[in-house]
């Protein structure tokens, strides 16, 4: 069983900047995809950022030019890096793992961007 532990949520003001860690039990190598997600109240999942098992990364085209999503192997964690922060980008981050059919995913952590 894969376990997932997001931090680095909180308050921060439209325009500024976050980061967002995921530590993860398992090999973050030998994943299929590493990514973020993000669910606003009343909105479903989101996919916000991912990198797949060849380095490859996807992002939605809200947070394009502003939002990075990186990894260290060696830590096994993950990180999105969110700069120019918009209202519109609050939400329950949730760090998720796919491991051939299997996904796992983590408690999420709270973004409030509000002033």
């Amino acid at each position: 069983q894969v376990q997932l532990v997001e931090s680095g949520g909180g308050l921060v003001q439209p325009g500024g900047s976050r980061r967002l860690s995921c530590a993860n039990s398992g090999s973050i190598v030998s994943a299929n995809a590493v990514g973020w997600y993000r669910q606003a109240p009343g909105n479903e999942r989101e996919l916000v950022a991912a990198i797949t098992d060849v380095g490859g990364t996807v992002y939605a085209d809200s947070v394009k030019g502003r939002f990075t999503i990186s990894r260290n192997s060696a830590k096994n964690t993950v990180y999105l890096q969110m700069n120019s922060l918009k209202p519109e980008d609050t939400g329950i981050y949730y760090c998720n793992s796919r491991y051939n059919n299997n996904a796992y995913w983590g408690q999420g952590t709270q973004v409030t961007v509000s002033s």
